[in-house]
């Protein structure tokens, strides 16, 4: 849906399906109609590109064949998927063990990250115990939005709304009757919003690195952050915490705005 405006600027709405969720999509611009669907169609195209590459659960993924073959021999990865892995082992021990990609693993215990190793050398990937499993389902949505926000800079769009499954929210720029876009009665400016959570008793999907075991109790953490997959990693970290870890992990990324539901 398109709608232009006297001051020459149009409002472009579109969504689509994409990551197992619905994508909505709000451009603000002076370019025509046109310009801006072929950025809304650059967006599907990439993350059509990430789900191929990163999902976990679709056994035709890069990332699902990682999954079934890093456990007897090394895998070279391509550069993207390399420097995915290799930012979330990073986060691990910058989380203080609460964001952890194996967490699916079986037999998973907090050592058990210690069995990725990747190859700096040909970007290769081996898994030292069987068993292991990579899923980057609690990171994929953020890193989404600083694809996207990518397309929309290349593109010169100063000006958008992006919302991934009312979990993972990039806004740039204004929107066209205020400053900033306010959401959920968050205002946010040139930043990413990103939640982890239950939303009921029997909604449960962030697996706790302390224990292997789901993560109970109906609350959500949200996370505002310039960049989307920091944001992703922090409020999984967050909701998967113990009440020391959290208030431990708020102390050290102070700069991040972080909104608890209900309040602790």
């Amino acid at each position: 849906m398109y709608k232009p405006s006297h001051e020459g600027n149009g409002l472009l709405y579109a969504w689509f399906l994409s990551m197992h969720t619905r994508v909505d999509i709000i451009l603000y611009s002076q370019k025509t109609e046109r310009e801006l669907l072929l950025v809304v169609n650059r967006i599907y195209d990439a993350l059509c590109r990430l789900e191929k590459m990163a999902n976990f659960y679709d056994p035709a993924s890069e990332l699902s064949f990682v999954n079934r073959t890093a456990p007897t021999s090394p895998v070279v990865l391509s550069e993207e998927l390399y420097s995915m892995i290799d930012l979330c082992l990073k986060y691990n021990g910058k989380t203080l063990g609460c964001f952890d990609i194996t967490v699916h693993s079986e037999n998973y215990n907090q050592n058990t990250i210690q069995s990725v190793h990747l190859s700096v050398e040909d970007h290769s990937i081996y898994f030292s115990q069987p068993g292991v499993t990579v899923n980057l389902s609690g990171f994929l949505k953020g890193y989404a939005l600083d694809t996207i926000k990518s397309i929309l800079n290349e593109f010169l769009i100063e000006n958008a709304l992006i919302n991934i499954g009312n979990s993972s929210v990039l806004a740039l720029g204004n929107h066209p009757v205020g400053s900033g876009w306010k959401v959920n009665n968050i205002l946010l400016h040139n930043e990413c919003l990103t939640t982890s959570g239950n939303d009921s008793p029997e909604r449960r999907h962030i697996v706790s690195p302390r224990n292997g075991k789901l993560v109970e109790g109906v609350q959500q953490i949200a996370v505002v952050t310039p960049d989307g997959a920091i944001g992703e990693i922090l409020s999984t970290a967050l909701f998967a915490a113990d009440g020391e870890q959290r208030r431990a992990l708020m102390g050290i990324y102070a700069q991040c705005r972080v909104y608890i539901y209900p309040p602790c």
